[in-house]
């Protein structure tokens, strides 16, 4: 990022499985995050993390509870490690829905971020985070996710870089 840039902006970089976040104030923030475990792509159904400029679309989850769980961007229940299945791609916490902004890459057609329901998104396999572990979206430490969508609004810039 450029010196002296204070304008918010998330980048995610794909190769070193890490989020960063530029606040207004300027101070950067970096989150360790999982992207997808078959790499970079912006294909419908390929299960790969998009790549290019995209936009916060839609902030979910405001004031419920860590680890509450998400279906349809609805939250049906709060995720218990102990009952509830481990095989199941549970989407926790908190959610931010991403719109792709460059058309033919990552915008209309066979490869919408926001149609492919591409979020940030909080993980009960935190284990996982540092590593290539979804299904396409970006898996974040659930307090992680507390903390960067209480410093993000909607519209807010999210660049994800192969390097």
């Amino acid at each position: 990022m450029p010196s002296g840039y204070t304008h918010a902006v998330i980048t995610i970089s794909i190769s070193k499985q890490t989020l960063f976040h530029r606040r207004n104030t300027g101070v950067l923030y970096a989150y360790p995050v999982s992207t997808a475990t078959k790499g970079a792509g912006n294909r419908e159904g390929s299960f790969q993390t998009p790549l290019g400029r995209h936009r916060i679309a839609a902030k979910i989850g405001h004031g419920l509870p860590l680890l509450t769980a998400f279906s349809a961007r609805e939250p049906f229940c709060i995720y218990d490690p102990e009952t509830d299945d481990a095989k199941r791609d549970w989407i926790l916490t908190r959610i931010l829905w991403l719109e792709g902004c460059e058309r033919g890459k990552n915008r209309r057609g066979k490869v919408d971020t926001h149609d492919r329901y591409i979020y940030i998104h909080g993980t009960h396999e935190e284990n996982k985070i540092g590593s290539p572990a979804s299904h396409g979206c970006i898996r974040m430490n659930n307090e992680d996710m507390l903390e960067l969508f209480d410093h993000v609004v909607a519209g807010e810039s999210v660049q994800i870089r192969q390097e």
